[in-house]
């Protein structure tokens, strides 16, 4: 059986998707705190102690929250505080997050606790991992964070369930917290203090949205390279523009990468134009392809590196640090979202874009007053009885369309909270659901022009049946017919396009079409 340690240090994208898509077998993916971590937590609980017994007035222990932060609490009221703290602050609304999405947000806030600085006691930390382990997994709305203090609201139907209140789904059944742990052979436990906000005061769910949209946008990435190859040569394009001289001179790292893969997906090609002939370049959604792609390549690279860092920080507060035998509780807002929601207002922009690419390429495939003529309007022998692939690009502009709109930055916003004590918050979780939309969006606007580029492919070979495609398109021409035939008359449509929406998203193409172009079989 597979096992995750968490130390607190190490966590990775990799890792949250692999237990986020654990959500139906978790018990093939189990997770256990390091030795180091184990001793950490043990020592951040005894600074919790010792501020206590010191009787210290420390923010969120002997205090209340937000605007409540001058009321003093009685240390015989400390353990309540927690309580209440879950309790009050289970105010989301709007549809429940995906199972997927909920297990990668209690991943990544364990994680967190796992450094040692929150002052969560061992067994409540253990107890969310059992959570996890367990397949018990909390209904949490997908709405009502602002991305500071943290996902406040997201993380306390998280926490509220540790203590057995709240609804849980367990083994696909929606059930009451109370019922899931006791089916789940788990009981409730008692907060005592510092635990409540260290369960909800942190940037865990939209990290955990940003990890899974950028997993998903790298494999789209890969595949929108696929995608326009095969545009590229049921269009008669040139290879002229992919050429690693012209790269050598603007060496961004997204477009050399991006023109080298298009290299390789096309190379022993005899769909494209030859060098001699005197059409020496293309539209620019076919020769500025590394341009483009490869920004967005260098944004996703960005982003996996901020999601990297925030993967292992600690972004609650009060933070707890120990000089010599004294215990310090330090103030300050490392819950607040904002690296986080930039990084996800970016990613959407740039597939914002990477969609718009793709729609002008099959609007392309489908107009011969575009193509030049070397492909039949709406790729269909018998128009105007049969319309052909003409509301693909229908649907295409309609997703990239909204797209423009869902692109709008969250992280422009910003709504003062807890009468005004919290006046600037950074919108990061709706940026990131944003994003993951705008994800799905641009997957299926891919995989509409997979289906026009492989129609469109077929049609040329009528013409010229001993043509040869690239090593790489080649093979993710013949992933897409091993779904999908050539469609020769109308038929209904979707079903065909949620089967190469699903290639899509699974990577299959991009991975099949990798492996062709070195060399190897998938």
């Amino acid at each position: 059986m597979p096992k995750v340690i968490l130390d607190g240090e190490s966590l990775t994208i990799n890792t949250v998707v692999q237990v986020a898509r654990a959500w139906q077998h978790p018990e093939t993916v189990q997770i256990e705190l390091a030795p180091a971590a184990v001793e950490r937590v043990r020592a951040g609980r005894e600074l919790v102690e010792r501020l206590i017994a010191g009787r210290e007035v420390v923010y969120g222990v002997t205090t209340g929250f937000g605007a409540f932060k001058d009321r003093v609490i009685a240390t015989d009221q400390t353990a309540q505080l927690q309580r209440n703290l879950l309790m009050s602050h289970t105010v989301g609304v709007g549809p429940p997050l995906p199972e997927a999405t909920v297990r990668a947000m209690m991943l990544v806030r364990a994680n967190a606790l796992a450094k040692g600085y929150s002052g969560i006691r061992l067994e409540t930390l253990q107890a969310l991992l059992d959570l996890l382990n367990r397949g018990v997994h909390p209904v949490v709305p997908a709405q009502g964070s602002v991305g500071a203090s943290g996902d406040l609201a997201p993380l306390a139907h998280m926490a509220v369930v540790l203590i057995g209140l709240g609804e849980a789904i367990y083994r696909g059944e929606r059930l009451s917290a109370a019922e899931a742990l006791e089916r789940s052979g788990l009981k409730p436990i008692a907060l005592e203090a510092k635990e409540g906000v260290a369960l909800l005061n942190g940037t865990s769910l939209m990290t955990a949205i940003g990890c899974l949209a950028c997993d998903r946008a790298w494999r789209l990435l890969q595949t929108a390279d696929v995608a326009a190859a095969m545009s590229l040569e049921a269009l008669h394009g040139t290879l002229r523009a992919f050429d690693a001289r012209l790269h050598a001179l603007r060496p961004h790292p997204g477009q050399v990468a991006c023109a080298a893969h298009m290299r390789a997906l096309l190379e022993g090609s005899e769909f494209v134009r030859a060098d001699d002939e005197t059409n020496v370049q293309d539209a620019y959604t076919l020769r500025c392809v590394p341009q483009v792609h490869g920004a967005v390549r260098d944004v996703v690279a960005h982003v996996q590196s901020v999601l990297a860092i925030e993967l292992n920080a600690a972004t609650d507060n009060p933070l707890l640090f120990r000089e010599g035998e004294t215990a310090i509780a330090l103030s300050g807002g490392n819950f607040h979202g904002e690296p986080v929601a930039l990084a996800m207002d970016y990613l959407g922009l740039a597939l914002t874009d990477l969609g718009n690419m793709s729609e002008r390429r099959i609007a392309r495939l489908l107009d011969p007053a575009s193509n030049g003529g070397v492909l039949p309007p709406f790729l269909t022998e018998q128009g105007g009885l049969n319309s052909g692939f003409m509301m693909l690009q229908y649907t295409a502009a309609a997703l990239a369309s909204e797209n423009k709109v869902l692109a709008h930055p969250a992280s422009a916003d910003s709504i003062p909270t807890s009468a005004n004590a919290e006046d600037h918050v950074s919108m990061g979780v709706t940026a990131a659901r944003k994003a993951e939309l705008i994800v799905e969006h641009v997957e299926t606007i891919i995989a509409l022009e997979l289906l026009c580029a492989a129609q469109g492919i077929d049609f040329r070979r009528r013409k010229q049946p001993v043509l040869r495609l690239g090593r790489g398109t080649e093979a993710a021409y013949r992933a897409i017919r091993a779904r999908v035939p050539f469609i020769a008359t109308d038929e209904v449509m979707y079903p065909h396009i949620e089967s190469i929406k699903q290639l899509v998203y699974e990577g299959w193409i991009a991975t099949v079409a990798e492996q062709a172009s070195q060399g190897s079989t998938p």
